[in-house]
Formats: structure tokens, sequence, C-alpha cells
């Protein structure tokens, strides 16, 4: 829901005319001003923490997919803070991680990527209680 705020701003100003004569025209101008609710407003925030985290999530599973080197510096963040994220939702399954050669799919991150989807959905939700249409007439 976006609010909407109207102006009519209006301007007597004296203008010369052909002639040369003085009258006073009258200018209306509206504007109109549309921004978000607080309520979308905190909705985008949390679409935003929520897609970062799915995004560290998923480059975490690819790059343990493709046995990304541990050396680089990049590599290391993105494992670190995935692992930091998946940490909560180890030992859900028997399983921590499946390997093959030196991929690693990493179970865990997998479920966890689930899960914060699902809380995601859960607190767009709760949100959307909160959220007050405007009156039809």
């Amino acid at each position: 829901m976006t609010i909407q705020e109207q102006r009519s701003v209006t301007n007597d100003a004296p203008t010369t005319t052909e002639s040369g004569g003085l009258t006073n025209r009258t200018t209306t101008r509206r504007q109109i001003d549309v921004r978000p609710s607080n309520n979308e407003t905190t909705r985008r925030i949390v679409v935003l923490v929520f897609g970062l985290i799915q995004i560290v999530l998923g480059l975490r599973i690819v790059l343990l997919l493709l046995a990304a080197r541990e050396g680089n510096l990049l590599v290391a963040i993105i494992n670190n803070v995935g692992g930091v994220l998946a940490a909560p939702f180890q030992g859900i399954l028997s399983l921590k991680a499946l390997a093959a050669g030196g991929s690693v799919l990493d179970v865990a991150a997998v479920v966890a990527l689930v899960g914060w989807s699902l809380l995601e959905l859960i607190v767009i939700w709760s949100l959307g209680i909160f959220r007050r249409d405007q009156a039809v007439a």
C-alpha cells in the first residue's frame, strides 16, 4: 500500500499582455507525492535481509560443489558467513555432507536455505496482518 499526498499550489502573478498592460494570471499546479507506507517499507527491508542471507547460502552451496579454493579470501568469507547462517540447521538431517571427488554438497546449507526461506514467508505473512488497506467506497 502506498500513501498519496496531494497538494495544490496557486500563484497569482502579474504578467504583461501583448499590448503592454498588466493583468493578474492565476496558475494552479497540482503535485502528488506517492511513498510507500511504513508496513511496505518494513516488508522491503525484510525481503532485502532474507535475500542477502539466501544469496550467501546459495553461493556457499555452489562454491563447495565446485570445490573452490579455500585460500581465496572471498571464498573463505562466503564459506564462513554461510557456515554461521547454516549452523542453526545443522543436525536436522542425519547427513552432514555428500562428497564426491573434491566436490561437497553441504546438506545443512540446503536445509538452511529452505529454512530461512520459510522463515521469510512467515515474517512477511505476519507483516501482512498489520497492513491497513484503505476503505473502498
